[in-house]
């Protein structure tokens, strides 16, 4: 069973949390959330044109397997390329030589991500 709109509906809601993180200032879990959203929302296109749900994380990946059936713009593969940066050093301690990623992101970062997160989530929407 294809769930293409259940994935694409969990990208828009996922975003809307990334803006009430970003405004409560948590802003490291803002910037992995509009990763998400975006990876779910590519996971949506790609899944109804593929017929098959793709697998893993990588946005630059997800965009090889939709470009095959539909044209992605330079914009919405530059606001990919940023999103997929922040798939892991946003939630890992580990990711920095010091400090916790709640101490290295801030609200420009957040900034970016939701306007990041946004043109993806516009693009899907025009071809889903």
């Amino acid at each position: 069973m294809l769930r293409a709109q259940d994935w694409f509906d969990e990208a828009v809601e996922e975003l809307r949390a990334a803006r009430d993180l970003r405004t409560t200032g948590h802003y490291s879990w803002a910037c992995f959330t509009c990763q998400q959203a975006a990876e779910k929302a590519l996971k949506a296109l790609a899944e109804r044109l593929t017929r098959a749900l793709p697998t893993g994380h990588n946005l630059n990946d997800l965009l090889s397997d939709i470009e095959a059936y539909q044209p992605v713009s330079a914009t919405v593969r530059d606001a990919s390329r940023r999103l997929n940066r922040l798939y892991i050093p946003t939630r890992y301690p580990d990711a920095f030589p010091s400090g916790v990623p709640a101490h290295q992101y801030a609200e420009d970062d957040a900034d970016q991500a939701i306007a990041d997160a946004e043109e993806v989530i516009d693009f899907v929407r025009r071809h889903l």
